[in-house]
């Protein structure tokens, strides 16, 4: 057996993650009825991962207030009824050595959708008279194909800041050990980010730390309330993929902001401001935003979008180009993805479940 660098274990804080093997969040609008409250679906979807050897399982975008979601159907973290259903998966997650996360998000105008799939309907906005709710942004525009937003005033972005403490705060005794605040896709913070969004005059936009403002508060706020304990991640589209638009530039230089402030990693995406943009779409294509970032700033990256392969994943790590990996849509496909990646490379773990022995990765 042989060492991988992608099972190297990483400390952040006082907080020790086994591997570098990451599962991102990932929305499966699946919440109880329209309370945001997680379900049996949740618990076994989450402890699949756990199972199958994962080092950090970050439970998907969930809404810090009702009006937060991106539609009915996602999870929220606004009120205890929530937070009891969050710790069994919690739980579990420690229980099996895997470090329990969850993604803390504001929709912004992007908010009041039809998930889509399974509910007879394309992505579009829920009207306010059919069971839907007024959006918000950084400024009164709309997101392309849905309804106009409204500007956010002062109170309301006060508001903001305090809906995100207070989901960290339960997020905190619901069991979870990583928060990160979901400054990515195209949803409330990254509206305020970009200059292609925000086009405010006030101390909330124009110069690149107005723009950051709410993304600031947001962190300080958090950090202040949770203590020192609690690791804290953001993450953001590093590019809006568009010339004009939020860069991986401004990225790293707000990356710098947010680790002065408390933040102990960064999670680099791209995308989601804009419909019909132009993407390199392909294995690994984030993964240079991810290595810009981690060279032009002073915090962990972790990369993602189409990673597929241990060796794949693998490399990324050796190379430097990210501190960990995180795989979405491969750990949907394969829950084990990390057990049949030691394998692969030839790493032995001893945090294999014993009761699966009967069907070992390397035969």
């Amino acid at each position: 057996m042989t060492n991988s660098t992608l099972f190297t274990p990483i400390t952040l804080r006082n907080l020790t993650i086994r591997n570098r093997v990451w599962v991102p969040p990932m929305c499966m609008y699946s919440a109880l009825g329209k309370d945001g409250v997680p379900t049996e679906f949740h618990r076994a979807h989450y402890g699949a991962f756990a199972l199958g050897g994962a080092g950090l399982v970050i439970v998907e975008a969930t809404g810090v207030s009702p009006e937060a979601r991106i539609s009915f159907h996602d999870l929220g973290i606004w009120n205890e009824a929530q937070v009891e259903a969050f710790k069994p998966i919690t739980a579990f997650l420690k229980a099996n050595g895997v470090v329990p996360g969850i993604q803390l998000a504001h929709a912004g105008r992007k908010a009041s959708t039809s998930p889509g799939w399974g509910y007879g309907g394309a992505d579009e906005t829920i009207a306010v008279e059919d069971g839907g709710w007024q959006t918000v942004s950084a400024s009164a525009t709309a997101h392309e194909g849905y309804a106009p937003a409204v500007a956010l005033t002062e109170e309301g972005i006060a508001q903001v800041v305090a809906d995100f403490v207070a989901a960290a705060r339960r997020s905190v005794e619901a069991g979870f050990q990583v928060l990160e605040i979901h400054a990515a896709h195209g949803y409330l913070i990254h509206q305020f980010l970009s200059p292609l969004s925000n086009q405010r005059t006030d101390d909330f936009g124009g110069p690149l730390k107005n723009r950051a403002r709410l993304l600031l508060d947001i962190v300080r706020a958090v950090h202040a309330e949770v203590g020192e304990e609690i690791v804290l991640f953001v993450r953001f589209s590093a590019t809006d993929w568009v010339e004009g638009g939020w860069n991986e530039e401004e990225t790293s230089i707000v990356t710098d902001w947010v680790k002065d402030l408390g933040v102990d990693t960064v999670d680099i995406s791209t995308g989601g401001l804009l419909e019909g943009v132009k993407i390199p779409v392909g294995p690994g294509y984030q993964v240079p935003m991810a290595h810009y970032v981690k060279e032009h700033a002073h915090l962990p990256t972790s990369a993602v979008g189409m990673i597929t392969t241990p060796e794949q994943a693998n490399e990324i790590i050796t190379s430097g180009r990210a501190d960990a990996v995180m795989l979405g849509k491969e750990h949907l496909r394969d829950p084990h993805f990390a057990l049949r990646a030691a394998a692969k490379l030839g790493v032995s773990l001893d945090y294999a479940p014993p009761q699966y022995q009967w069907a070992p990765y390397s035969s």
